[in-house]
């Protein structure tokens, strides 16, 4: 399965990073299928894949996929990187290889990106779900009124450092065009922001797009690194943001750093509650987690 249908380079290119992911790859393929806007590719790299998962995905009869595959595994930020090399589209969206886009997803971005031709970045807000693709919690991400609609990067980078977490989204929520991301390097080494990192180099090429649409699901999997790599992946963020805020000293304000810290107790807050309920989801731990995630869905039942 390695040639798309069509013979013509296609509008977008949908790359997912795959590394042992036999039991979701197969939703996230059907996802990307089920798209009302069809002139895409969906490019998925195996990262030398030790279970099934590379044939789950050649079970897919579709001539826009395309299996590629690594001959040894890489780190994550590295196949992320390959994976957007394999790109042939103008557009792309990496989506991870256990999360899900909504069907009317690439339609809208696409359409924003359209309309606004100097424009290199286009996001939304996200769902996070469990293994079986239960809602635990509803319309992440772009949660302030400066980051709907177009915005001007100064605008971006001091929210981010204001967060101190990911408030623009997860990679499926975004689109990009691929001439902007070449031009900044691609994805950042940190494995932790992927994201949030390439979405603030990405912003300094001509602003940012925030959709206020659910469009897309961000999966907390069973012993997801979510869960497992806790401390790690806060020193990942605070080496990002200290690289972020060294960067871009001229625009940042000590009043964003103020907020950004007395905020972080927050944030990390709700990473813990994440982490814990990146677990079995018959558990009756999973479902008071799944209440705490999101005080809008009713609590379980004793």
């Amino acid at each position: 399965m390695n040639a798309t249908g069509g013979g013509g380079t296609p509008r977008v290119s949908v790359v997912v990073p795959l590394y042992q992911k036999e039991r979701y790859i197969g939703r996230t393929v059907a996802s990307v299928l089920a798209q009302t806007f069809t002139d895409l590719e969906l490019v998925v790299l195996d990262n030398a894949c030790t279970d099934g998962s590379a044939d789950v995905v050649r079970s897919f009869d579709d001539p826009r996929v395309r299996l590629e595959r690594n001959d040894e595994t890489v780190p994550a930020p590295e196949n992320f990187r390959r994976a957007v090399q394999l790109a042939r589209a103008p557009l792309v969206k990496v989506v991870n290889a256990d999360d899900l886009i909504y069907p009317s997803a690439l339609a809208e971005q696409v359409a924003v990106l359209d309309a606004e031709p100097d424009l290199p970045l286009v996001s939304c807000r996200h769902d996070l779900v469990d293994d079986h693709d239960t809602v635990m919690s509803r319309d992440r991400a772009l949660r302030t009124p400066d980051l709907i609609g177009r915005q001007d990067a100064t605008t971006v980078i001091r929210r981010i450092v204001r967060h101190r977490g990911s408030p623009l989204g997860v990679p499926g929520n975004m689109l990009f065009r691929r001439t902007a991301y070449d031009a900044v390097g691609g994805f950042p080494d940190n494995p932790y922001a992927l994201d949030v990192a390439l979405a603030a180099r990405l912003v300094e090429q001509g602003g940012f797009y925030g959709l206020p649409r659910t469009l897309s699901a961000f999966r907390l999997a069973t012993g997801s690194v979510t869960s497992t790599a806790f401390r790690r992946n806060i020193a990942l963020q605070h080496d990002f943001l200290r690289e972020l805020q060294a960067r871009h000293a001229g625009v940042i304000r000590p009043s964003d750093i103020a907020v950004g810290l007395l905020r972080e107790p927050v944030t990390t807050l709700r990473q813990r509650l994440m982490a814990a309920a990146s677990s079995d989801p018959s558990s009756r731990s999973h479902r008071w987690m799944r209440h705490a995630v999101d005080v809008r869905l009713p609590a379980p039942r004793p």
